[in-house]
């Protein structure tokens, strides 16, 4: 993909960054090894954060308004293909989250594939749910005021855990908030999306990811019930959705193509579709005006969903 494909405003940004090399032990391991050396930031005045740890499954982190938030809370998932990535990479989208909603938000931790197939990704989310909903009591949360959000694989997962949870009763979020959400394998069976060379994360990439999480070669005649959220049939009931994606990335066509059939479910859907904008670019290059005003729009939406008030916070666009 050319540099002229992009918008404008993100071409420096994307200029030297590599795609991410998930396609072996190797390589992953790499990667690993670089995102578990990130250390958590110390949360800004206002924010408080706390983890748990679970025996059976990996633990969460938990940020509060101090004070104590206004009773509404999402849990959010981090993205890297469900073979990479840590909630420590979301830490300052929660910050943001927390000061400019004054919610409860929770950041979820899984275990990687493929040393960890499906459904156990899925599990451990659904367990950082459960505890949500066991404590919110005790934290002063509505369980009417619930939402499930996270970017790419973190977006798939959610999105497969709002299906699970309609499925299984109980309580229920009230929205979906998927940025860039991975949601069908059948894209990384494409062969010919090969040869587009999308910036960061490409469809030989996908392909490798997919295929480590469903432990089977992506885009068979059928997959597992419940691993791929764009293969469910019929999708009345699921919570409303806002679906963020880039005009230039991977996972557009699956998005809309997913935002389409929500749609037609009767699922109440906001679509942002970017002009230019390749994945996550809202996380790489979140200074520019371009970043800036979709996040912005996003955490309207979301507030909107749960009854919170927003109130955005000062920021200083790039200057590139």
């Amino acid at each position: 993909m050319k540099l002229t494909e992009l918008n404008p405003q993100l071409r420096s940004t994307y200029r030297f960054i590599p795609n991410t090399p998930v396609n072996s032990r190797f390589t992953r391991g790499l990667v690993r090894a670089g995102t578990g050396r990130l250390k958590p930031p110390a949360p800004p005045e206002g924010v408080s954060v706390e983890t748990v740890d679970f025996a059976d499954s990996p633990g969460i982190h938990i940020f509060t308004p101090t004070g104590g938030g206004d009773g509404a809370a999402l849990l959010y998932i981090h993205g890297g293909g469900m073979v990479i990535g840590t909630p420590v990479q979301d830490y300052q989208l929660a910050f943001d989250v927390v000061r400019e909603l004054g919610i409860t938000v929770v950041l979820a931790a899984y275990r990687l594939a493929p040393e960890h197939p499906f459904p156990i990704p899925v599990d451990d989310c659904a367990r950082a749910w459960a505890y949500l909903v066991d404590h919110a009591a005790e934290r002063d949360i509505d369980l009417g005021r619930l939402a499930i959000g996270g970017q790419s694989a973190g977006g798939g997962l959610a999105a497969m855990l709002a299906q699970r949870l309609h499925d299984e009763g109980g309580p229920q979020p009230v929205a979906q908030w998927l940025f860039c959400p991975m949601l069908d394998d059948r894209t990384a069976a494409n062969r010919q999306l090969d040869q587009v060379k999308n910036r960061l994360w490409n469809n030989k990439s996908n392909r490798s990811g997919w295929r480590a999480f469903l432990n089977v070669e992506p885009g068979g005649a059928t997959a597992p019930a419940g691993s791929v959220p764009a293969r469910r049939t019929n999708l009345t009931g699921l919570p409303a959705a806002w679906i963020g994606t880039g005009t230039v990335e991977l996972f557009y066509g699956e998005d809309v193509a997913y935002a389409r059939a929500l749609t037609a479910a009767g699922v109440d859907v906001t679509l942002d579709e970017v002009p230019g904008a390749p994945h996550a670019f809202e996380s790489l290059a979140g200074k520019t005006q371009l970043a800036i005003d979709y996040v912005a729009h996003a955490r309207k939406w979301l507030a909107i969903q749960l009854g919170s008030t927003y109130t955005s916070l000062p920021r200083q666009p790039s200057q590139k």
